[in-house]
């Protein structure tokens, strides 16, 4: 036993198979557990001497399992599985004695286990092959797989057809089966050049059908399942692929009649496309029965794509045309058109039923008749030639009133933790989970330093404990310091500190070291919150501080400045002196506007510190003021780091002017904020970094904040996903709303994705309901932006439809009418212009014409005829706009403080 351990020490592989050869079953369990208590213990080592040893521990465990699912969790732990050179040739030597049942059954324990590089794949191969018996599919062996084929066809030379490649593959028929079960599927797999789609993997799979190597109704049924299940969109488009290279026949279609219905209802826009197209040939065929067609029709016309909607009409259209008898069964769901959002839509649909009302029912035609209250003003008419006097009266227009959530009310932090118990919880919570709540980390780090002076002994041992599973728990204090010095791993610092695992001249050194020396608002506003986190780690070791001065008071990060005030006069009465960074971020976060008696407070105090907050306080003034003129540069708004290039456009940006108070009274973390900026003179390389917390360290200076992060808040208009996060906290902060804060939300508003627009029509409503929305200078903002190109209209009138929609009609048609005029005086019709037009009719027809007069421009639009969307839509606003212009002045109520559905 003990020259299989020496052997495992030394790294001695060669040696172990004849070493283990010797041992019975009862000595390999016993000295399985000494190669346990080695594998322990070499977690400690030194990278070199571990790699060596583990490799030696791995082959040596495997031999001394006698069961199959212990081999298994021993050759896929974790740590034992990084490796540049694999070990596996020497587990197999010490495997060749055992039965093909159980190497069969550890091929299998394996390949279910994550199987995640290529010597892991050939290993469950190997033993596959040893004990005769098919290759286990699983998600990691086809991953592994894929990753070979695609190697092998790339690194040929020349190179090979990929299907060559799969042709040539021994485990085709067991892994491509489960390659299509696969929550996603392999990049390798999914991904296809348009330009030469023959040579990817979904013309390869058809080919190989055709040629019998791959079940054709298994291809089939695993695409059809796919695309029902929904997924990537990478993968949809594979299994379309592959479905159209199949080229079902028409009994196959008709099999799974279901399937396509159920595509067509709920599916994403290209697979319900595909169903629609299967749907109608089955139609065509007569193989879809008129329940069914009015079934999937039904559905589809509810979808907001124009296209698949218009596409269905047309199929109905076609079948009306075919057989009038189907009136009664199709008009009804005809009629479920009349209210869909878009009016080319209502019109389509009310042409279509005025072919099917006269073949239909009298009941049937009394029904359409009511549902053609949903159509819009402008249809009135022609559905009055439709149903005549089915039709019923319009009923008299209710006074309008605009519907906007409430504002937000600002939400206190809770008390410090009440108990060490309850503290130490907390703490624990928040270094384990990292979470993105500014309040839990306020209140977490105030708790510790009020509890580390009234009892830093019993917070220590609390903290000891519950803290002994951190990463830096167990590193040697050099290692600790040099991580935390050069990483500032946020709470981590101060509990750290508190427990002696960095050293005083760590903290020190942190404490005095330059924070703020990124040339960008992004490492600016992290330098400050580094720091505090500095200080604060500082102040925990001698427990001076009662409490911190910068914890919130709200939500924002927003302080009371009267309970400031009170702050300062406990420090007052214990004698002790505020930390610097701690008393300028509670001034920049304490709430300036109105608080006389909050200064006069201070000033009487007589301390450094209140007459600071007093003249703050009296001053009012931002913390750098916005220079109210557009700066237009490039901005870089996508990086290929494999080229290393970065795509930049031009963009309509903000700067701000000095702040000499900011640099000559406030610590040097801060003295960036107080410097002039013009955004042509940054250079930013925070990509996709986002922190609540630079919101919570200018919750007063909203439109400063704005100015900065507007580079960075632009990409939201290109490929950055996510990047508009920030505009709903923007618009709960303080001090003015102006030009900043409303041209980043005209750029959120634009944003390419759609949760960016959702939280750009949060920020809008929230303005909106606090009274702080300027609609004519976000309406200017805007239009300087469609002017530039910097964003698209189409975009813009998704996120006004969004808006209009909670009940805002009048709020988006005051943002619509300073847009329009310069879109219509285009010489080429600007795409989206047409859907501006509808969103803006549509407030029209139920908030009443704009305040403004007549938008510019529409007449002249509505006057050119034809039947394009835009002259459509243009009618349709003039028209809307005409016969309300007579209405008294003040018919509209006052908006209504009310939650509307979708709301901020």
């Amino acid at each position: 036993m003990n020259m299989l351990l020496n052997a495992v020490r030394e790294g001695h592989l060669d040696d172990i198979r004849a070493l283990l050869a010797r041992l019975d079953r009862s000595e390999r369990k016993a000295g399985l557990d000494e190669l346990k208590a080695l594998r322990k213990e070499a977690r400690g080592w030194a990278w070199g001497e571990r790699t060596r040893v583990r490799k030696a521990l791995l082959v040596a465990g495997a031999g001394c399992h006698t069961g199959a699912a212990g081999c298994a969790a021993w050759l896929g732990a974790r740590d034992m599985r990084d490796w540049a050179h694999s070990p596996y040739p020497w587990v197999l030597e010490v495997l060749g004695d055992r039965d093909p049942a159980w190497l069969a059954d550890l091929a299998r324990r394996l390949a279910a286990r994550a199987v995640e590089s290529d010597a892991e794949y050939r290993l469950v191969v190997e033993l596959s092959r040893r004990a005769h018996c098919p290759l286990p599919a699983s998600d990691g062996m086809v991953r592994a797989w894929a990753e070979r084929v695609s190697g092998t066809r790339w690194q040929s030379k020349p190179q090979v057809p990929l299907l060559d490649v799969l042709r040539a593959d021994a485990h085709l028929d067991v892994l491509i089966p489960h390659l299509l079960t696969m929550p996603e599927l392999p990049p390798v797999v999914a991904w296809v050049d348009s330009r030469s789609p023959a040579e990817y993997w979904p013309a390869a799979l058809t080919a190989l059908a055709a040629e019998g190597m791959l079940r054709r109704d298994a291809l089939l049924d695993g695409c059809v399942t796919r695309l029902l299940r929904g997924g990537k969109p990478t993968d949809l488009r594979f299994c379309l692929l592959v479905l159209r290279g199949l080229e079902p026949t028409a009994q196959e279609e008709a099999d799974r009649v279901a399937d396509w219905m159920a595509m067509a209802a709920d599916g994403p826009s290209t697979v319900a496309g595909q169903a629609q197209e299967v749907l109608a040939r089955l139609d065509a065929q007569g193989m879809l029965t008129l329940r069914q067609l009015a079934e999937v029709s039904g559905a589809v016309l509810f979808r907001t794509e124009k296209k698949l909607v218009r596409a269905q009409l047309v199929q109905l259209g076609k079948v009306l045309r075919r057989d009038p008898s189907t009136a009664d069964e199709l008009l009804p769901v005809i009629a479920e058109a009349f209210g869909h959002p878009d009016t080319d839509t209502q019109e389509r649909a009310l042409k279509l039923a005025a072919r099917a009302v006269p073949a239909a029912a009298p009941a049937i035609r009394q029904d359409a008749a009511r549902m053609a209250a949903q159509l819009g003003p402008v249809h009135r008419t022609a559905a009055l030639a439709v149903f005549g006097e089915l039709l019923e009266d319009e009923p008299a227009a209710d006074a309008y009133e605009e519907i906007l959530p409430p504002p937000p009310v600002p939400r206190r932090l809770g008390p410090a933790p009440a108990s060490l118990a309850e503290l130490t919880e907390e703490v624990v919570a928040l270094l384990r989970s990292a979470p993105d709540d500014v309040t839990a980390f306020e209140r977490a780090l105030d708790g510790l330093i009020r509890y580390a002076h009234t009892g830093r002994k019993e917070l220590t041992e609390a903290l000891e404990v519950a803290l002994a599973d951190q990463w830096w728990a167990s590193l040697p204090h050099g290692e600790a310091d040099r991580r935390m010095a050069r990483n500032h791993d946020g709470l981590h610092i101060v509990a750290a500190s508190l427990l002696g695992r960095i050293s005083q001249r760590t903290v020190h050194d942190g404490l005095t070291r330059w924070t703020a020396t990124g040339t960008c608002c992004h490492a600016a506003l992290d330098g400050i919150l580094y720091a505090r986190l500095w200080e604060a780690a500082a102040a925990i070791r001698t427990g001076r501080l009662p409490h911190l001065l910068a914890t919130p008071t709200w939500h924002t990060g927003s302080i009371d400045a009267l309970e400031l005030v009170e702050r300062l006069r406990g420090y007052q009465a214990l004698g002790v002196l505020a930390g610097p960074v701690d008393f300028a971020q509670a001034l920049l976060r304490v709430r300036r506007t109105g608080e006389e008696e909050a200064a006069r407070q201070a000033a009487a105090l007589g301390t450094k510190e209140g007459d600071r907050l007093a003249a703050w306080l009296r001053a009012d003034e931002p913390v750098a003021a916005v220079v109210p003129r557009h700066v237009e540069t490039d901005v870089p708004v996508a990086r290929d780091w494999l080229r290393q290039t970065v795509t930049e456009v031009r963009r309509l940006l903000l700067a701000t002017r000095e702040n000499q108070a900011v640099q000559q009274k406030f610590p040097r973390a801060f003295h960036w904020l107080g410097r002039p900026h013009s955004p042509r003179d940054q250079h930013c390389y925070h990509w996709d970094n986002r922190s609540p917390h630079w919101i919570a360290t200018l919750p007063e200076d909203g439109e400063t904040l704005a100015a900065w992060l507007l580079p960075s808040l632009t990409t939201c208009v290109e490929e950055q996903r996510g990047a508009a996060w920030l505009l709903p906290a923007l618009a709960e902060t303080g001090g003015r709303s102006a030009g900043a804060v409303h041209l980043a939300l005209g750029y959120g508003l634009a944003a390419r994705h759609a949760e960016d627009r959702l939280a750009a029509v949060d920020a809008l409503l929230v303005l909106a309901a606090r009274g702080r929305l300027d609609a004519e200078l976000l309406g200017g903002e805007l239009a300087s932006l469609l002017a530039g190109e910097a964003v698209k209209p189409g975009r813009l009138a998704d996120s006004a439809r969004t808006a209009a929609d909670t009940g805002a009609y009048r709020t988006v048609l005051s943002v619509l009418v300073p847009v329009l005029p310069a879109l219509l005086a285009r010489e080429r019709v600007p795409r989206g212009l047409s859907d501006l037009l509808a969103v803006a009719a549509e407030c029209v027809e139920r908030s009443g014409p704009p305040t403004t007069g007549p938008i510019p421009g529409l007449a002249a639009t509505a006057a050119r005829g034809g039947t394009t969307q835009v002259v459509r839509q243009a009618i349709r606003l003039q028209a809307a706009g005409a016969p309300q212009a007579a209405r008294a002045p003040g018919a509209a109520r006052a908006p209504q403080a009310a939650r509307a559905p979708g709301a901020a």
